[in-house]
């Protein structure tokens, strides 16, 4: 007799065997890959900038990634990425038909964003840069964040959302202070306890990837990655998400084998 047993990521068959005057009863879980599609929206490193291919940034790497997976069959990318984007900008365009057309039908979005804020903080405040600068405008991007995130969630009610953080962009571009690290590190940490407050959302640090010793992963301006920087970027993203974090993004629909299970 065999009995079957659908789930949203797999089918359970149990077989149940008898020979020799013994019952034996053998359980074979055979998971069926799932098709996941993924919006990717925000500034230039959504758009891969630096990016020689000119095919997305880390948007291929990381695909290649998740289709490594047994449980993943298709990742399919929609890229939404616009170089120069700040928060308030992304916040019109998700209010764009196309845009919001893709997130009701992605299983996560991804979001890069907060860079070009800080550059702003930078350009306006030049002769006079400063920490309380940095921690006056601090507050008001963590809100730009939420509505961010609560404006996506509103879109799609079910998706999962991963917030990427952003790195120090001080010492290359503009000017190497003792507070630049702190800076960025308050940036990221607001950006994170935000994420936080929302269900199936995920903060992926980048900021080490890019950081002391992270010469050989930029471009030649100097500020966006190259290939090798949007490979490592991936990497953090996927090693970020991979496991029962993508269980939850996905509410379930892909499902990691647990682990010793034979």
């Amino acid at each position: 007799m065999t009995a079957l047993k659908w789930g949203a990521a797999g089918i359970i068959l149990t077989v149940l065997l008898a020979g020799c005057g013994n019952n034996a009863q053998e359980t074979v879980e055979t998971r069926v890959p799932q098709d996941i599609k993924i919006v990717s929206i925000g500034d230039s490193l959504t758009e891969g900038v630096g990016d020689s291919t000119n095919s997305g940034g880390y948007v291929p790497y990381l695909e290649d990634q998740l289709e490594s997976l047994d449980e993943i069959k298709d990742a399919s990318f929609v890229n939404y990425g616009k170089r120069g984007n700040r928060t308030e900008q992304l916040i019109k365009r998700l209010k764009e038909e196309e845009i919001e057309a893709d997130i009701q039908q992605a299983d996560i979005v991804m979001v890069t964003i907060g860079g070009n804020d800080v550059v702003k903080v930078v350009k306006e405040n030049w002769s006079d840069l400063t920490v309380d600068t940095f921690e006056k405008e601090e507050e008001g991007y963590g809100e730009r964040i939420r509505t961010v995130l609560q404006d996506i969630r509103a879109i799609n009610e079910e998706a999962g959302i991963v917030l990427i953080g952003i790195y120090n962009p001080f010492g290359r571009v503009f000017v190497d202070t003792d507070d630049d690290e702190a800076i960025v590190q308050a940036w990221n940490k607001r950006a994170e306890e935000v994420a936080a407050s929302f269900d199936r959302t995920v903060f992926v640090n980048v900021e080490t990837v890019f950081g002391e010793g992270s010469d050989g992963l930029f471009f030649e301006d100097q500020f966006h990655p190259n290939d090798m920087g949007y490979e490592q970027m991936a990497g953090r993203i996927f090693d970020t998400i991979n496991g029962d974090p993508l269980e939850e993004l996905t509410s379930q629909k892909i499902v990691m084998p647990n682990e010793g299970s034979n």
